[in-house]
């Protein structure tokens, strides 16, 4: 009985070959659930999801869980919350072609955060809105995380090499004009947990003392025109700044797929 326990409680393998092309945590893949599938798998026949864990029973079969490419609760999904994660077996993926293509172990999170309900303080959610809405390229997640710093600093704790956050933040500037950080970790020490607060320095901290930060770490930061206001619309400068903004975040995030030789992370809690 203990080595069934030990057994249940193993993860699964990082990777599982499926019709010749290795699936991992963060491969896109299309569902194609049995006939004999319940009502709520076969409602989804055809759709993209994104595979989350590999689990492994006792009978040795594997299981994926995945939560929808278009879902835009996603983070609840790895959050583990029913309605937004789903189990499939082997035979009901079916991995896209751009999945074969991708280069192995390199992936790129895209985090927009900010309230939409403070004005400017919303531009990095509207620029994650218009990524997903355009297309990135394989293995590139963006994710609207809004004020959620506690899920973006366990999404931080996954096999990402890089990660850019899009924010709004008064530098002095111009209101709309555009930067480009490269923020240095802050000195270690205890810090708050603030589950629905956003700071992309203390999230980068709260990261490292759970274990793992990515190796490239990017903001994209925009200069607001008012801060803290009850607003719920961006100011004029701020919204003419958003075309550039989503083609600066492109090339940004292709610059450092070009920087980076393969995986690298740097893991500060052993610094």
């Amino acid at each position: 009985m203990t080595d069934f326990w030990t057994r249940m409680a193993a993860r699964g393998p990082a990777e599982v070959v499926v019709a010749g092309v290795p699936i991992g945590e963060g491969s896109r893949v299309r569902l194609r659930p049995k006939s004999q599938a319940d009502i709520f798998d076969l409602v989804l026949d055809g759709r993209v999801a994104v595979v989350e864990a590999i689990e492994q029973d006792d009978e040795g079969a594997f299981h994926f869980a995945v939560t929808l490419d278009d879902d835009p609760g996603r983070d609840l999904g790895e959050a583990r919350l029913p309605g937004h994660r789903f189990f499939y077996s082997a035979e009901e993926i079916e991995p896209l072609a751009e999945q074969a293509a991708r280069a192995p172990g390199f992936r790129v999170l895209v985090a927009g955060i900010g309230n939409i309900f403070l004005g400017d303080d919303g531009f990095g959610v509207e620029v994650a809105r218009r990524l997903a809405e355009q297309g990135t390229a394989p293995g590139v997640d963006v994710v609207d995380f809004g004020i959620r710093g506690m899920d973006l600093a366990y999404a931080l704790q996954r096999d990402y090499d890089a990660v850019v956050f899009v924010d709004a933040a008064p530098r002095g500037e111009p209101p709309g004009t555009l930067t480009v950080l490269d923020p240095e970790l802050p000195d270690s020490g205890v810090t708050p947990v603030e589950t629905h607060g956003m700071d992309p320095v203390r999230v980068l901290r709260l990261a490292a003392e759970l274990g793992r930060v990515p190796g490239l770490v990017r903001v994209v930061c925009c200069e607001p025109a008012s801060v803290g206001e009850a607003l719920f619309e961006l100011s004029e400068p701020v919204r003419a700044a958003l075309d550039q903004a989503t083609s600066l975040v492109k090339s940004l995030v292709m610059d450092m797929i070009a920087e980076s030789a393969g995986p690298g992370c740097r893991d500060l809690a052993d610094e």
